[in-house]
């Protein structure tokens, strides 16, 4: 079963022998809120995901996977929408993958 971030965090420090306090200061934090974090008691930050990477030498992609999945859980669970939801974001996603690379596509003159 999967664990939410703050207990991944937690795991990640634990295993790695570390203590709240030497995690935090790596990661910009007080003790206290990586305390709430790990505890579900408050957000971990988006923007410090490459710090925690980092620290644990982990791939940033591997992070956001459990960083960002634990979020659109959270948000399927507190509005009691459907696993369809799931299926329907991804079709989404992949639309706007569409349109990006659309939008990107460089056209070279040929008429030279």
């Amino acid at each position: 079963m999967k664990t939410s971030f703050g207990e991944y965090i937690r795991k990640l420090r634990t295993e790695n022998g570390m203590t709240l306090t030497q995690l935090a200061a790596q990661l910009e934090l007080d003790s206290a809120n990586l305390s709430k974090i790990e505890n579900g008691k408050r957000e971990f930050d988006e923007k410090r995901l490459e710090k925690l990477a980092t620290v644990f030498s982990l791939k940033l992609d591997d992070i956001k996977t459990e960083f960002f999945s634990d979020l659109f859980a959270k948000k399927i669970y507190e509005n009691n929408c459907s696993m369809e939801t799931l299926m329907v974001a991804e079709e989404k996603v992949n639309y706007l993958k569409s349109k990006n690379v659309k939008q990107g596509e460089i056209k070279f003159n040929t008429n030279e």
